[in-house]
């Protein structure tokens, strides 16, 4: 079993305005604070796989999205709205998300390799896992709004190529990214076809405006998609014992019952121990776990088709100890590598009060114990 790494340059000339944190710079400091969505993130993430995994994850470059691939998610009019905004030298969009000259190449290659990752777990299955380290994420974007550092929505952009295949009638999301995937939600609430399943801080809207989804499990999904928008909002600090949990009582009945076509994973990093940006002490042997439980799924219930897609992880330096223990997890290696930056126990007992309120709640479409 091997890996096969989606990459392209292009994904480290992407660069966000800096400031203080997310916020515009007033001044107030002496120094600028760079953006969380650094380049330093993803090199970290190539050289640690290239340094520890030579022998089984190789390198394939990602392509271009087309036009027909972005406008099956988004709206026209907002994939031309960020090749305006970064022809004339990029900015602040909304709130802590902002381009600069090279973004619109970067994102368009980032939903490529997203798309390109699916067609190649079709393909392969779990002989040779596709990851795509791409960069800038997209599980928050909607169809025509730009939000959480997301410009085109990538794993809906692989779910959507996915369903172009023959045989291919059902596609599973798994997103464990500490934030919500309110873009994936927006873009697949009404529909059956795509099982949308988030584990993430229960950090509710942080934008009305921009960002109106709550993650709540009281969004559960519209019309035809009613049960098919599963969403588990933990509390800080539910550590790996609380993920755990939730891939027991939620994660792994619910897409077994579902038997997907395939499984795509918003693998986002920033549950990770010390991420600026989240806060559910999730250690490198928790990512390990993660990764192990997404491949025993796939081989149960989707054909053993999986393909991992970068989601965040704003530590620099731990997002790339978080992605090698995802994938030693889906290679099913013993790692011998620990993390270096653990400093919390997680809190299982809270996590497991509010996934017992979860369980109660899908149970109404879901058999759950």
């Amino acid at each position: 079993m091997e890996v096969t790494a989606l990459w392209n340059e292009r994904f480290l000339e992407h660069e966000p305005p800096a400031g203080e944190g997310e916020a515009p710079w007033t001044g107030r400091l002496a120094v600028e604070q760079p953006h969380p969505d650094r380049p330093d993130r993803l090199r970290n993430v190539r050289h640690i796989l290239r340094h520890e995994l030579e022998e089984r994850v190789r390198w394939r470059d990602a392509p271009e999205a087309t036009d027909e691939q972005l406008h099956r998610v988004h709206d026209p009019s907002h994939v031309e709205q960020l090749r305006t905004v970064c022809a004339t030298g990029g900015g602040r969009i909304t709130g802590g998300t902002g381009a600069n000259e090279a973004t619109y190449a970067a994102a368009r290659y980032a939903a490529g390799g997203a798309a390109a990752a699916a067609d190649h777990a079709i393909e392969r299955g779990l002989e040779d896992v596709p990851y795509a380290a791409i960069r800038p994420s997209g599980h928050h974007a909607q169809p025509a709004q730009f939000d959480g550092f997301c410009f085109f929505n990538n794993v809906a952009v692989a779910a959507e190529q996915a369903l172009t295949h023959a045989g291919v009638d059902r596609v599973a999301i798994l997103d464990w990214d500490v934030h919500h995937g309110n873009g994936t939600q927006e873009i697949f609430f009404e529909r059956a076809d795509v099982l949308t399943i988030s584990l993430h801080n229960d950090h509710v809207s942080w934008n009305p405006e921009a960002h109106p989804q709550t993650g709540d499990a009281d969004e559960h999904g519209e019309g035809d998609g009613v049960g098919y928008n599963v969403n588990v909002p933990l509390p800080p600090g539910t550590g790996n014992g609380g993920y755990e949990v939730a891939f027991d009582r939620l994660v792994e009945p619910i897409v077994t019952q579902y038997d997907p076509d395939l499984l795509l994973v918003s693998a986002g990093g920033d549950p990770g121990t010390v991420d600026p940006l989240g806060r559910n002490v999730v250690t490198k042997a928790g990512f390990e776990m993660l990764g192990r439980r997404a491949r025993r799924i796939a081989e149960a219930s989707a054909n053993g088709r999986l393909a991992l897609i970068q989601e965040g992880g704003y530590h620099p330096s731990h997002l790339a100890y978080a992605t090698l223990g995802t994938i030693e997890g889906v290679l099913g290696i013993d790692s011998a590598i620990d993390d270096p930056f653990v400093w919390l126990e997680g809190d299982t007992d809270s996590a497991v009060a509010t996934i017992d309120d979860v369980v109660d709640h899908y149970d109404a479409w879901w058999g759950l114990e």
